[in-house]
């Protein structure tokens, strides 16, 4: 957790998960903003605080110089600010030793004659002549109120507003867009004043992005490698079947775990998609070798070769699921900094091998009836035809000399 806000912190400048940045030219309505922005987002669901900074809350002791009364008396800008910083903020002159202890000696006034800015007033400042003069007669001392610390970015005053998130019931990118839909619909801004969402759901928009082209191009090198590997269309889509198996279990797993969506699964389901590519290719290899070997004359045929086929390929399928299994297994176990991301990658991959295992075993062999049985089908149809005549031609009938009788089709009739 530390080392993640630290990252947070210097990547963003947002500690939170998420956080608001007020950009504008005063630091007073920057304030004014971010407490309208805290009201607002304390009443979206899954907020736990929300928090914007009191930019402009801080009071200072201002000492404004008079440089020609400094001048009058032979002194420098300088010799005054030591006098000050000497006098109030304390300097170290030594250090006193105790056995293995060391402490600094430190000289300034004491607490009742720096505590009132009249008692600042008439503290002394010596000139080069010997003489004290009193501290008002060389500045101008007053009380004021200002910002503790002065923010910009981009060549802009900002202002943040710290939200934390529960993740546990809400992913961090939807409840970004309820935040926005909330702050849109309350909040109405001056001109030259604009909010910009950050924190981590900077990160994830980034990433989100970059996703949009990832997984395609991911789906699209799979497919291409699955196709120059059985240089078949239909081969190839069968195998990728094997994506929408496996997303059932991991889908379900992540519901039941309560897990939203977010890097480290996708990075997960990216892993699952080549896995399952990969048994998917070694399910319609033992389907082909089976095929393969056998003389195939009917669908009964068929069967039997897909059945021998999908038998077989069932050590093999629990071998790499187990195996798999006992990899990813213990990793929903562990405890310690990185658990959380490596839990969500190992997660979907463990759900979409259980659905992927059964139904692979299941719907491979079917499908794979269905486009190898095809030909059974047109022989079938082609067989019914046979035995039907395109068109009705009546019979011939006649009797012989000998009282015999006797049919005869015409040969056109006999054509098929």
């Amino acid at each position: 957790m530390p080392i993640r806000n630290r990252i947070d912190m210097l990547t963003t400048g947002i500690r939170t998960p998420v956080g608001v940045k007020i950009f504008g030219s005063d630091l007073k309505e920057i304030e004014a903003i971010g407490r309208q922005v805290e009201s607002i987002l304390r009443n979206v669901p899954g907020t736990r605080s929300a928090y914007g900074e009191r930019v402009a809350g801080g009071y200072f002791v201002d000492f404004d110089l008079n440089r020609e009364q400094i001048a009058r008396y032979g002194l420098r800008i300088d010799d005054v600010q030591n006098v000050i910083v000497t006098a109030i903020g304390g300097e170290n002159v030594s250090t006193t030793i105790e056995g293995r202890e060391r402490y600094p000696i430190n000289i300034r006034y004491p607490r009742e004659m720096r505590d009132d800015v009249d008692k600042l007033s008439r503290m002394l400042v010596p000139t080069t002549s010997g003489a004290q003069v009193p501290l008002g007669q060389l500045a101008t001392i007053k009380l004021v109120e200002g910002p503790s610390m002065i923010r910009d970015e981009n060549g802009r005053l900002s202002g943040y507003v710290y939200v934390d998130v529960d993740t546990e019931k809400r992913d961090i990118g939807g409840y970004v867009d309820d935040a926005k839909k909330a702050v849109d619909s309350q909040l109405k801004l001056k001109p030259g004043y604009l909010l910009a969402w950050s924190g981590q759901y900077e990160s994830m928009a980034r990433v989100k992005e970059k996703m949009k082209v990832v997984v395609p191009l991911t789906l699209f090198v799979v497919f291409l490698l699955i196709y120059l590997n059985t240089k078949s269309f239909p081969k190839t889509a069968i195998i990728l079947l094997a994506v929408p198996f496996s997303a059932i279990g991991a889908v379900w797993l992540l519901y039941f775990l309560g897990y939203n969506m977010s890097v480290g699964v996708w990075v997960g389901l990216i892993a699952l998609l080549g896995l399952d590519a990969e048994t998917g290719i070694f399910m319609l290899l033992y389907l082909d070798l089976a095929h393969d070997e056998r003389v195939i004359n009917s669908r009964d045929d068929l069967k039997e070769a897909i059945l021998h086929g999908a038998v077989q390929r069932v050590r093999p399928k629990v071998m790499t699921v187990a195996c798999a299994f006992f990899g990813l297994v213990p990793i929903m176990w562990s405890t310690g900094a990185g658990a959380d991301v490596m839990k969500r990658i190992a997660a979907p991959m463990i759900g979409g091998l259980a659905t992927s295992f059964a139904m692979e075993l299941l719907v491979y062999p079917a499908i794979y009836l269905l486009w190898r049985g095809r030909r059974f089908a047109d022989d079938e149809q082609s067989a019914h035809h046979q035995w039907w005549p395109r068109r009705w031609v009546p019979a011939l009938h006649s009797t012989d000399a000998g009282g015999r009788h006797e049919t005869r089709r015409p040969a056109a009739q006999l054509e098929r």
